[in-house]
This record gives C-alpha cells, structure tokens and sequence, in this order.
C-alpha cells in the first residue's frame, strides 16, 4: 500500500463490500489504493478524511453526505473497471455478470499504469 495505512486499508475494504456487495473478492482497496496515490495531495487527503468519517456499519445513515458519495465512486470503478488485485481470485465484475462481447473478449488488461504489482 502507498496511499493507505493497514487501519484504512481494511475499513476501506469492509466500505467496498457494504457498498458493492462481492467486491471484497477483487481487492477494490488495492485499487484505491493506487489511486490515491497518483491523486494530488488536497484531493487525497480528502479521500483518506472521507475514509475516516465513514463507518461501515453506519452507512445507511451516512448515504447523503459527500464522503460517502466520494468513496461510493471509488468503490464501483475499482470494481467495475474490471479490476482483480494480485492474489485475488476473482471472479472480476465481468466475469460475475457475464460481460463478454467480441471486443471484450479479445481485450488484454494491463493494470501496469497503477503500479501494482
């Protein structure tokens, strides 16, 4: 992790999964993760503040606020851009609802640009 402590990461991850129920099986925190870290910093700090404020067992009282809308953004592109962090099993989003078009089929994801590895 580069953006995130281990306390974060792992309220981040249990926020992915209230948010996007099944997104714990792709990792979504490594890609916030990612994310965060290429962000400038008043934009980060806001997201890792968001991050603080939440509670994961609390969120349909928190459903209106700003940083839930922020960290609810996150949550679905890290899981539907299509993402499985190292080590994860999957399945991916695409996988999960059956996405496969042609052009989907003969696509090569290269997640290289996040810097993980």
């Amino acid at each position: 992790m580069s953006a995130l402590d281990d306390t974060r990461a792992e309220k981040l991850a249990a926020l992915c999964e209230a948010i996007v129920p099944g997104s714990s099986r792709v990792g979504p925190e490594v890609y916030i993760d990612a994310i965060l870290a290429a962000m400038p910093p008043p934009v980060r700090d806001q997201a890792l503040a968001s991050i603080d404020a939440l509670d994961p067992g609390r969120l349909e009282e928190q459903e209106r606020t700003p940083e839930f809308a922020f960290i609810r953004a996150l949550a679905c592109e890290a899981y539907y851009s299509d993402f499985v962090a190292p080590g994860k099993e999957g399945p991916s989003a695409w996988e999960e609802i059956d996405f496969a078009p042609p052009v989907v089929q003969r696509l090569r994801k290269d997640w290289s640009w996040l810097g993980i590895e």
